[in-house]
């Protein structure tokens, strides 16, 4: 209800002030006055007094229709609607002039509802060959769709409030979409599946359902994204340094918790930020001042942070870290400056805009090892996993995804920590010697997977096996890697340095204990979250652009997750190789800045707080 009626507060005021009446009949001077004064009482935000003034007047006036409809919407905006059935009831329509009538009905629709007649309520929302004035829409496009909720007509419900969806911003909209979501989640698993086996891929509703389905448990398929243009590219026309897309906000905050157990992972992502941060001035960008604030980890640390960022003049927050951090600042009533997390909520809801997500998900892996297996037309799968919570989402998602591209998951087998044999496991997943339509997708740590691969071979298993990055140390190992020969799996371009226009890997790791490892992934991320800085706008608005990023070629879904795709390397010899050769798709370095940015490249700050 807070959306409509918070419209209904703003078009009442300007209604009011723009003393709009039929211009049939020239009021007195005494009438103006007490219109005037009913008109503030209303600025006032006092309701009942103004419904009183307006009906003083509809005694008097000729315009008795026109008050009484202004009284019952100062009534509507005093949550007392009912006190303006009476009013309704006696309006006479033809007498009502401009957008009246369609206040009339979208007053009267709202009392239908609330007098639980909503078959009422959807009649007067749906009327054939009535055009609502702009201000209006949003209210009559909610009253619709609880309409249609109350009816049972939940799809239309649904899709009713995604057409609301690109008008809304900052609360409403993030209301909105858990609106969206929560009615499409009241349908059930079967009849959404079916809704989205119908659909074209482009089709607006098919990524809510899919958002639906995941909120109910289900994987879901979700293809890496198409890469067709690089952010930066050279804008045609324009000169050698107008780079497209690229927005650096003025001042920067960085919210990660700096103590606990937390400490370490926030350790390399803020060294990460800040070799990015000072590789900037190699290629000639701009480097805003940027403040590191402790969000502590907790819910009420990362709030205080973000709002004292925001007191201090941050124009881009980046920040904070954990689940629930991210979910109190998602739960703010509002977030005055765009927010970059470094996260996912805790409740799975989707950002507003001004707000976009980029987070290490391993369902991002799990996906993109089936999309490598079917492109090999390997499209049955036998899955092994440990008991991790990474390799369980990275499974499911594999699973979602190899089925959406024709294939079958053929066995599964979850792995114990303390296990070390696995024999009678792999002999009860009947896997064949040999096949050529056949693989098998593990996630497991390195020690793990060196405990299993050798019982693979000697079970005469000869499937390729592919994996996700959790497989690979970080570090070249050739003696206790060899076990682990031909396992190829996917992980970030940046440590094996196939991403041009990045600061060598190698040599930052030679400085930096957090570049080095297992730490050398949070370290891209990192790296990532700076670089993503002037582009994650442009990213969101641009569907198909790209930023070559350490953790992967980062692309950003239309709600605002950041996405990523990485690259596939295989152990050969006991070292970890990637596949292909470098991922440069433009010779044009992608973070080069527009022209006239580059004077401040050299002036960057960093502060503590």
């Amino acid at each position: 209800m807070r959306l409509y009626r918070a419209a209904g507060i703003a078009l009442l005021i300007s209604l009011a002030l723009s003393g709009c009446v039929p211009p049939t009949v020239e009021r007195s001077p005494a009438e103006i006055a007490a219109s005037r004064q009913a008109d503030a009482l209303v600025q006032q935000g006092k309701f009942e007094d103004a419904a009183q003034a307006y009906l003083a007047l509809a005694q008097t006036s000729g315009y008795r229709d026109h008050y009484q409809l202004f009284a019952a919407e100062a009534y509507r905006q005093e949550g007392q609607i009912e006190r303006a059935a009476p009013l309704l009831a006696a309006i006479r329509r033809p007498r009502l002039s401009g957008d009246e009538p369609s206040r009339l009905d979208l007053l009267q629709a709202e009392l239908a509802l609330k007098q639980r007649d909503p078959g009422r309520a959807l009649q007067l929302t749906t009327q054939p060959n009535v055009s609502v004035s702009p201000a209006l829409q949003l209210r009559l496009l909610e009253l619709r769709s609880q309409a249609m909720q109350q009816t049972g007509d939940l799809w239309g419900a649904a899709r009713t409030r995604v057409e609301m969806d690109s008008r809304l911003a900052g609360l409403d909209q993030t209301q909105n979409r858990k609106e969206i979501v929560a009615t499409l989640v009241r349908m059930g698993i079967d009849p959404l599946k079916q809704r989205a086996a119908a659909m074209q891929p482009a089709d607006r509703m098919l990524p809510w359902v899919n958002e639906a389905l995941s909120q109910l448990g289900v994987a879901v398929a979700r293809p890496a994204p198409a890469l067709e243009q690089e952010v930066g590219t050279m804008i045609p026309g324009e000169g050698a340094n107008v780079r497209e897309g690229y927005k650096m906000p003025a001042h920067v905050a960085l919210l990660l918790p700096t103590s606990g157990n937390l400490a370490a992972a926030s350790t390399a992502i803020r060294e990460g930020f800040f070799a990015a941060y000072a590789d900037a001035a190699r290629n000639h960008a701009p480097r805003p001042p940027v403040r590191v604030y402790d969000s502590t980890g907790t819910a009420a640390g990362a709030v205080k942070a973000y709002q004292q960022a925001v007191s201090d003049g941050a124009q881009l927050v980046i920040g904070p870290l954990t689940r629930g951090e991210v979910s109190a600042l998602f739960g703010l009533q509002q977030l005055p400056v765009p927010l970059l997390a470094l996260n996912h909520p805790d409740d799975k809801s989707l950002p507003a805009n001004g707000v976009n997500e980029f987070g290490l998900l391993p369902e991002t892996e799990g996906a993109q090892a089936a999309d490598h297996m079917a492109e090999r037309g390997l499209l049955n799968a036998y899955v092994i996993v440990s008991n991790d919570d990474f390799a369980q989402r990275a499974a499911k998602a594999f699973k979602a995804e190899l089925e959406a591209r024709g294939g079958k998951t053929t066995g599964t087998a979850n792995l114990t920590g303390s296990g070390v044999n696995f024999a009678s496991t792999i002999n009860g997943m009947g896997m064949p010697a040999e096949a050529t339509d056949a693989g098998v997708f593990i996630s497991m740590r390195p020690q793990q997977a060196r405990l299993l691969l050798p019982q693979l071979k000697l079970a005469r298993v000869t499937l390729p096996v592919f994996g996700t990055s959790h497989v690979y140390a970080g570090v070249d190992d050739a003696g206790a890697n060899r076990d682990l020969e031909g396992v190829e799996f996917c992980d970030a371009p940046w440590l094996f340095d196939v991403q041009p226009g990045l600061p060598n890997h190698g040599d930052i790791a030679a400085q930096l204990p957090a570049a080095r490892g297992t730490s050398a992934r949070l370290f891209a991320f990192g790296m990532d979250a700076w670089n993503l800085a002037p582009y994650v706008d442009w990213l969101r608005a641009h569907p198909g652009s790209y930023l070559p990023g350490a953790s992967g070629q980062l692309t950003a879904d239309q709600f605002g997750r950041v996405r990523r795709v990485l690259v596939w390397a295989k152990f050969q010899d006991g070292l970890a190789r990637p596949l292909n050769g470098s991922l440069q798709m433009d010779s044009a370095p992608a973070l080069a800045p527009p022209d006239g940015s580059a004077s401040s490249s050299s002036n960057g700050q960093l502060t503590n707080g």
